[in-house]
């Protein structure tokens, strides 16, 4: 868990860098753009669904949206910071807009998906889907 921390604050930094040097060369291009965070995300199987639990603190139910494209789960938010703050000392806990992104390697009801918000953490059950898929194949003779 450490090392993904160390690797991920180095990605931070690395990105940090490229921002500069990009900004360096081209002052004038004042690009806005969005930084997005992740939160500590499990995925787990139990015999009848798929189970994504995020850690989120500090939220309520109606701050997620929730969807399935294709074969991925999307869930996206915005964790607000509405305490003042005059100075600081650290400052860890990230805010703002955040998103993951879980791709869903076997199949699953997705009309219904089940979401729970408990103690900071949100709970996404995906039922797997009970039918099976058979397509027969005609071996032919060379």
């Amino acid at each position: 868990m450490a090392r993904q921390r160390l690797e991920a604050q180095g990605m931070d930094d690395f990105e940090r860098q490229m921002d500069r040097m990009v900004h360096a060369l081209f002052p004038h291009e004042h690009r806005v753009r969005a930084r997005l965070w992740r939160p500590a995300t499990d995925v787990y199987e139990t015999e009848d669904a798929a189970i994504v639990k995020v850690e989120v603190a500090g939220m309520n139910p109606d701050d997620f949206t929730i969807s399935v494209i294709n074969r991925t789960l999307i869930v996206r938010g915005v964790r607000q910071d509405v305490e003042e703050k005059q100075s600081f000392h650290r400052l860890e806990i990230p805010y703002g807009e955040f998103q993951i992104e879980v791709l869903l390697s076997g199949k699953y009801e997705t009309n219904s998906i089940e979401a729970e918000y408990d103690r900071g953490f949100l709970y996404i059950r995906l039922p797997k889907s009970m039918q099976e898929h058979h397509v027969p194949v005609r071996v032919q003779s060379s």
